[in-house]
């Protein structure tokens, strides 16, 4: 047992991170002498946690080592429970070990797969700020895990808690801090500054020394990935497609990745030639292990891509199955029956469901099937949204007021604070602003705008751009009323953030005219008139004059106006199929060719009875009323004419059928 003991002492001093296997060799080694030997179970634990894909041999070792192996290697135990997919564990474990810096760097990182990311960036910062004792490579790990963070941080939306917005300097030295840039800056939306920032970082892991062409190779493939996402969002098809032909999908080692970038090679595409195949190819991929599962956000557009798929293959009644199910089981441990949600995965769901019920089918054949389940469940905000759609594509958007005040107007009656929240949420509210905007409603967008204003207005989770619009509305009535909320909205906002130059302006506009003194300060913190009118042309201006409003009754189509020289009356083409055998375009065509024959001014009745009466019908013939049945005034300049067409006479008499 000592000669054991020795060898795996000496094993233990000389081992680099190239002998793992033979440290496993001589602890097993020492285990069969002694199964009990606590610091070769512990080298042992080690040396599997340092090889790839030995995380469940490591927790098996734990299990055979009892408790005293789980207390003397805590964090070794957190450590393997974390890469083996059991984060709550973990992160109870890694808790409780205190005064260890490593443990914050793994709870840290549980806290980043547990999806609770301001947990991580707390602990972060905390690690970032007593950096005296650390190391040059943890500072760089705490640089990229950070930036990291604060990327997960904005695709959910949780973008208030990052601290940093802007790129700096020192995010372009690496290529994962330009990469976490990127990505951070696809989440706001800000599509050009990502695609940038992902060519940078290809360049610098391109370029780097201390990565082989193999590690290059790995670390490249999901930068590819991004930046094809990035492309196809931009609308840049050709680009995409050749990205999209360059990257080996099946030379990704992480399969989340992989699947990533089985489906953005799909959506790369202009159009989907093939659907039923395109279902293939996504239904393909391998399960993802637990350790490796996808972010909430990224499984909730995997289901909805997965959905789209299966209604694109004409499976209509396995998506009504299947999202109805989901819907039932949400209200069921979620929410209460029949109340709203503004959760993007429940309405995901009602929009997939709508659309199996009807089949694909959009205008008034969609309608037609999806108004039945508006009935069944008036409070699907999911649903309602589609019932608006379709009523905009059919271009009744009075129908989608009235869908979505009645939603309102229930919402109202409500004492609930989740539906009062969902009354006042700001994509609604937008919406309904949207449709009021079309039919030029502006006081009752005044209106809707005060009252969500009034109800976010001492919330902590108040929308800022939602604020700035209602304030912005109430600055244009002439209520005294209303500018004094309006400058109570801008002082809320000032204050909050007094950088931002919208509400430095809004805050001075509410008060200019009422407490000059009181905004004067903020007056100093805008542009002067005088920077922004630099570049104004005030002489060309006058001299190109005033462009007078389009009147009501202009045309709404995009062709140009003729020149009044040129109006003349359109030529009407002719099918040449409908054209006469006999057709002459040289001879003109007769303008009385549609009139039945009795009306046309050649018409001559046939007969005795028939001359003597068209006799009596010559021009200039004598009236038997005289000059009264003329109807001639003295006052006219010009005499009328004498004669009349005359179409039917003043007896009734039976009209013979014409043969057809």
């Amino acid at each position: 047992m000592a000669a054991g003991a020795s060898l795996l002492s000496t094993l233990l001093k000389r081992s680099t991170i190239e002998d793992h296997e033979e440290v496993i060799k001589a602890c097993n080694a020492t285990l069969k002498q002694s199964k009990g030997n606590l610091e070769a179970q512990h080298a042992k634990v080690v040396a599997l946690l340092k090889l790839d894909d030995r995380y469940d041999d490591a927790l098996r070792m734990f299990e055979e080592g009892g408790e005293k192996l789980r207390t003397a290697a805590r964090f070794e135990y957190a450590y393997a429970l974390y890469k083996s997919g059991d984060l709550d564990q973990a992160l109870a474990l890694a808790k409780h070990i205190d005064s260890d810096r490593g443990a914050r760097h793994l709870e840290a990182q549980a806290s980043y797969r547990a999806e609770d990311f301001a947990h991580a960036a707390s602990l972060y910062k905390d690690l970032s700020d007593s950096r005296q004792s650390a190391s040059q490579d943890e500072e760089s790990d705490l640089r990229i895990n950070g930036s990291a963070t604060d990327a997960q941080l904005e695709w959910k939306r949780q973008g208030d808690l990052v601290q940093k917005k802007k790129v700096g300097r020192e995010d372009l030295e690496a290529f994962e801090t330009a990469y976490n840039a990127a990505c951070a800056c696809i989440a706001r939306g800000e599509l050009g500054q990502g695609e940038v920032l992902l060519k940078r970082a290809k360049d610098l892991c391109a370029s780097s020394d201390e990565l082989s062409d193999g590690e290059k190779t790995a670390e490249l493939l999901p930068i590819s990935v991004q930046q094809l996402y990035v492309l196809s969002l931009l609308g840049k098809l050709e680009q995409a497609e050749a990205l999209a032909a360059e990257i080996a999908v099946e030379e990704i080692p992480d399969l989340s990745t992989r699947q990533i970038a089985r489906i953005n090679k799909l959506t790369a595409h202009a159009k989907l030639d093939n659907p039923y195949l395109a279902h293939r190819i996504f239904n393909s991929a391998p399960p993802v292990p637990k350790s490796d599962r996808f972010f909430k956000y990224q499984q909730n557009l995997i289901s909805q891509n997965e959905i789209a798929l299966d209604l694109l293959a004409s499976k209509f009644t396995g998506v009504s199955n299947i999202t109805m199910r989901y819907l039932d089981n949400f209200e069921k441990h979620i929410s209460s029956h029949g109340s709203p949600t503004t959760l993007p995965e429940a309405n995901a769901m009602s929009v997939a469901n709508a659309a199996a019920h009807a089949q694909n089918q959009l205008g008034k054949l969609g309608l037609k099937s999806i108004l039945p389940l508006l009935e069944k469940r008036p409070n699907d905000v999911g649903l309602i949204l589609v019932v608006i759609h379709l009523y905009m594509l059919t271009n009744n958007p009075g129908s989608a007021v009235t869908v979505l005040e009645s939603f309102f107007k229930r919402l109202d009656e409500s004492t609930s604070h989740a539906d009062q929240d969902v009354r006042f949420a700001p994509g609604l509210v937008a919406i309904i602003v949207s449709l009021y905007a079309i039919q030029g409603r502006k006081s009752h967008i005044r209106t809707e705008l005060a009252k969500a204003a009034s109800y976010w207005r001492h919330k902590s989770k108040a929308s800022p751009s939602l604020l700035q619009a209602a304030g912005l509305s109430l600055l244009d009535s002439s209520n005294q009323d209303d500018l004094n909320v309006a400058g109570e909205i801008f002082n809320t906002l000032h204050q909050q953030d007094p950088k931002e130059k919208l509400n430095i302006a809004g805050y001075v506009a509410a008060y200019a005219t009422t407490n000059l003194s009181r905004v004067q300060g903020a007056i100093d913190q805008l542009t002067p008139i005088s920077r922004l009118t630099a570049g104004i042309d005030v002489s060309g201006l006058e001299h190109a004059g005033v462009l007078p409003a389009p009147s009501m009754s202009t045309p709404s189509s995009g062709k140009k106006r003729a020149a009044e020289g040129d109006l003349k009356a359109a030529k009407k083409r002719v099918r040449k199929s409908r054209l006469p055998k006999d057709f002459d375009p040289n001879k003109t065509v007769d303008p009385e060719r549609w009139l039945p024959l009795r009306d046309r001014s050649s018409y001559r009745l046939k007969g005795k009875k028939g001359k003597q009466k068209q006799a009596a019908l010559t021009q200039g013939g004598v009236n038997e009323k005289g000059a009264e049945g003329l109807n001639i005034s003295n006052n006219d300049a010009v005499s009328k004419p004498a004669s009349t067409v005359i179409n039917a006479s003043s007896k009734q008499q039976k009209k013979k059928k014409s043969k057809k």
